[in-house]
């Protein structure tokens, strides 16, 4: 009889059974139900709820990180026919992620472009049938951003981050550890102080997400982008531990590469941010 668990003679990888899956939708929908108890006061247990799918989250990802290094890593399951499949999806994903972002512009410059659309007659009379929108009496909209500020520290910033990720890169190539993981430590860092920023920005911004079209265009944009920056920040962590640990090569790194290409796609998302929402969408004075 054969050796069931003898290594197949094909280039394929088919994955064994896992319960991440059922164990991860399980927990994100605990953590669901917990953070809308917890936001509308429904449940008095709420904050335990979040808390313990969250927790179920963390474990689901480590779990199934540890699971694919191990096949990657240890069984030798990541083949060159298998790496092109996962970076056909890995394409796939970060164009899935890029119809996300299509919906917040849409959004965005449908308000934008036709600020006097005769359909929308009460649209029109809150933001004053111009755009950047005029500053509401009840305070809800006081002006925009200065594109110059901080805005454009965030945008130095992340383009920073894209240099140094991509010095990570070209340093593993070349078979340079210590390089990989400063790179890798100085893009960790950038993305952090992105993120410090941007919530230091958002608290002092001139307007709310509720009750004015400007503030929920402008944070359902750029806070979804925060996401994805907290997202990356994780991702490239893992690779810098992963680094340490001695994992990745120059000729196999694919979980590296994946990271370096979100990453870079965060940056391109940014700069259509800026250049849309605070430079094009600018120009009203703060109201004091």
């Amino acid at each position: 009889m054969a050796d069931a668990h003898a290594k197949p003679q094909h280039d394929y990888h088919l994955v064994d059974p896992s319960p991440w899956p059922a164990v991860g939708a399980v927990s994100a929908f605990v953590l669901a139900v917990g953070a809308i108890g917890w936001m509308h006061h429904m449940v008095p247990g709420a904050p335990l709820v979040f808390a313990a799918g969250a927790v179920g989250v963390l474990y689901t990802m480590l779990s199934w990180w540890r699971d694919v290094i191990r096949e990657a890593e240890h069984d030798g399951h990541h083949s060159r026919v298998v790496q092109i499949s996962h970076r056909y999806g890995m394409i796939l994903f970060i164009a899935s992620e890029v119809m996300f972002f299509v919906a917040w512009f849409w959004a965005y410059f449908n308000v934008a472009l036709f600020p006097t659309d005769v359909h929308q007659v009460l649209r029109g009379e809150l933001i004053g049938h111009v755009w950047p929108p005029v500053a509401s009496p009840d305070g809800k909209f006081r002006g925009t951003f200065d594109p110059w500020h901080l805005p454009l520290l965030n945008t130095l910033i992340l383009l920073t981050s894209g240099t140094t990720v991509t010095w990570a890169h070209h340093a593993l190539l070349h078979g340079d550890r210590k390089g990989l993981i400063n790179g890798l430590w100085l893009t960790v860092i950038l993305g952090a102080l992105f993120t410090c920023v941007q919530a230091y920005e958002y608290a002092h911004a001139a307007f709310n997400y509720s009750g004015h079209i400007y503030g929920a265009t402008f944070f359902m944009a750029t806070g979804f982008h925060g996401a994805h920056v907290l997202i990356g920040t994780v991702f490239l962590i893992v690779c810098l531990i992963r680094a340490y640990a001695g994992h990745f090569s120059p000729t196999q790194h694919l979980g590296f590469e994946f990271a370096a290409w979100y990453w870079h796609f965060v940056d391109v998302v940014w700069l259509f941010l800026f250049a849309c929402i605070y430079v094009w969408g600018g120009g009203t004075p703060l109201a004091h």
